[in-house]
Parts: structure tokens; sequence; C-alpha cells
């Protein structure tokens, strides 16, 4: 005998996706009649705006009452923007290749899945790829909770006309991918990070076993395929792409291992009441330099969220500083900061002010 309550709520869920998708398909038709006006008014208009996306996701948040999470809810919302967005103009993203890396997997939570990716190589040419127009956008890992700055991002900030539009935060779960079982292995493929991610773990269960770093953990999974002595640590994503059965999984060292993410693109993004600014930084080596850079902010009641020192290139122990502050480059208090600055500071590059994720 048929559960009639049952039934009936199935009935209403039947109902309720109707209802949906109706209005998904008039979301659609009113982001195609953006295009047309936008077209009407400029010849090669821009259609990505972040402060917009930010906007929508924030209020997003706001409404949620359950039982659905807001990340949940957010990535819902995402893909229903990065289709309608499609329609007006598919996204070109530039981001560390090839197919299955952890970078790839950040422009979907950022982007969604209706963007067109363009894996690269290297971190250099993602930053090459915006910088010449040719891909809209670019993602590249900036730090990780357990490994810190990610050198080659650092690098290529110093020399980029390029800015920062947003920030994607990605949770890292790393696994040992093989064709073959895990006695068989003589050597490991990962990106260095991963190696750093995973080192107690390595050097617990794999100390004799050869390790080498390569640019990205999708390309140590394509590596492996064929190679029946030799296992790469890579994503669960990896493992379905190039077909490698995990052999060990979770090994990474930090249970809430995160990797941040920055987006690269041209233009700067309008304050969004709360957000985030990089910066970098330099000054002569001599007494009292970090003081100085730091100061000003304090004195403002400006929130420092981060502070990364590197050697500039310019000269033997001289270094610049990457930080991230709380706040837009127009807020008063930021404005007041960076004036300051001036007046003791040898290089102030703003790298970009975005939304907070």
């Amino acid at each position: 005998m048929p559960n009639s309550n049952l039934t009936n709520i199935r009935t209403q869920i039947d109902k309720i996706d109707i209802k949906i998708q109706e209005l998904i398909t008039e979301r659609a038709n009113l982001a195609e009649e953006v295009k047309r006006e936008k077209y009407a008014l400029e010849k090669n208009p821009d259609f990505y705006r972040p402060k917009r996306e930010a906007e929508i996701l924030r209020n997003v948040k706001q409404r949620n009452q359950g039982p659905l999470s807001n990340d949940t809810l957010t990535l819902i919302f995402q893909e229903i923007m990065s289709s309608c967005l499609a329609l007006q103009k598919p996204l070109k993203i530039a981001f560390l290749g090839p197919a299955g890396t952890y970078t790839q997997a950040a422009v979907h939570k950022k982007f969604g899945h209706a963007v067109q990716n363009m894996p690269q190589s290297t971190i250099d040419e993602v930053f090459r790829e915006v910088e010449a127009g040719i891909a809209d956008y670019g993602v590249v890992p900036v730090e990780n909770s357990t490994e810190g700055g990610v050198n080659q991002t650092l690098e290529c900030f110093v020399t980029t006309s390029l800015k920062i539009c947003g920030e994607i935060e990605l949770p890292i779960h790393h696994h040992l991918l093989a064709n073959s079982e895990l006695a068989n292995i003589k050597r490991i493929y990962s990106h260095p990070q991963s190696f750093g991610q995973c080192r107690s773990w390595l050097d617990t269960h794999m100390l004799s076993v050869e390790r080498i770093p390569v640019n990205s953990n999708a390309d140590a999974a394509r590596m492996v395929m064929e190679d029946t002595e030799a296992a790469a640590i890579a994503s669960y994503t990896a493992a379905e792409i190039y077909q490698l059965d995990i052999i060990a999984s979770r090994i990474e060292d930090e249970v809430d291992n995160t990797t941040r993410f920055a987006v690269l693109g041209q233009q700067d993004v309008p304050s969004t009441g709360n957000d985030k600014t990089s910066l970098l930084l330099s000054n002569p080596n001599k007494s009292g330099t970090l003081y100085h850079l730091l100061e000003p902010f304090a004195k403002n009641d400006v929130n420092m969220t981060r502070i990364e020192s590197r050697p500039s290139q310019q000269g033997i122990w001289e270094y610049v500083f990457f930080v991230d502050i709380e706040g837009h480059i127009k807020d008063e208090k930021v404005a007041k900061s960076l004036k300051v600055l001036e007046e003791h500071t040898s290089l102030i590059k703003l790298l970009g002010s975005y939304p907070c994720t």
C-alpha cells in the first residue's frame, strides 16, 4: 500500500522543481537582456563584475535560514551565475594545469563550470596569459596554511601589472595515486608544496622513497599513468581523470590543510564594504625598517592579516614584504596609513583591493 503522505511530499517537490526551473530560465533571459543593453552602449563591454558577484553571494548567506549550509547555497548560486554569464560572454580563465589540479578546483569554486578553461604549464604563464589579454582572469595559488607562501606566485607579483580581483580558499586533501601497490613504489612525483604538506606522513611511511618535484600535482598524476614503480600526490579528481588507484588517502599532515588562491585581472574592484587589500612594500635594509612599515597601520587601527618577506633580488640582504590588510584602498583609514607610508617607504605597490571570501 503506497504511503499517501510520502506521495504528497514528492508531488510538492515536483511542483517546486518546476518553479525553480522557470525562475532560472527567467534569470537567464534577463542576463541576455543585459547583454543586449551593454552591447548597445559599449563595443567591448565587461560583463563580469567582482563587486556585484560578492554582493549577490553575501545576500545569499544573509537570507539563509537552513537547513542547507552557506557553502552549499553559494555553490548553487555560483553555478547559476556562471551559466548566465556564459550566455553573455564565457569567461576565459587561465590556471596552473593540466586538468585535475587543485587550482582548477579553485576556478570552479569561484567561477562555476560554465567557463573556458585555459590550463598553463607554469604560474608565470598564467600571469602572461592575463597580461596579454588572452585570458580574462587567472587563478594562482598564493599561500598554504601548512607551508606558507608560494614562491613562484610571490615573485611574479613583484613585476606584474595585474591586480588581485578576488580570493578563493580551498580545503586541500592529498591522496597517493598509483597503478601499483604501495610496496612497489620507488619514486613519488608531486608539487614541492604538496611534499611539504605531507612531510610527516611520507617520513613515516615512505622515508626511503625518492621524491621528485614537478610543476603541478596533475602533472605528477599524468606521469605515473604508465609507470608501475611510481606514485603521485594529487587529488581525487586527478585519480579519476588519469585512471589511477588511491593507494593511500588523506595523507596531508594537517586536517585543516587549506590553500588560498588569488584571482588575477586587469581592473580595479570597487569597495563592497567587506574587503581586503594586498600590498608589496620595501625599504632599505637598516634599523627600524619593519617598524616603520607596520606603524602607520597600527596608528590608524587597520588590521593586518598577513605579512611575509622575500628577497628582493635587487641586492644582498634586501627584502620586499607582502602585506594583507583589512579594508579597501579607498577606505579613509587605509588611505591615511598609505599616505604616511609614502614618506618612509621606498616602494609601495598596490596588488589589489578585493572582496573578502
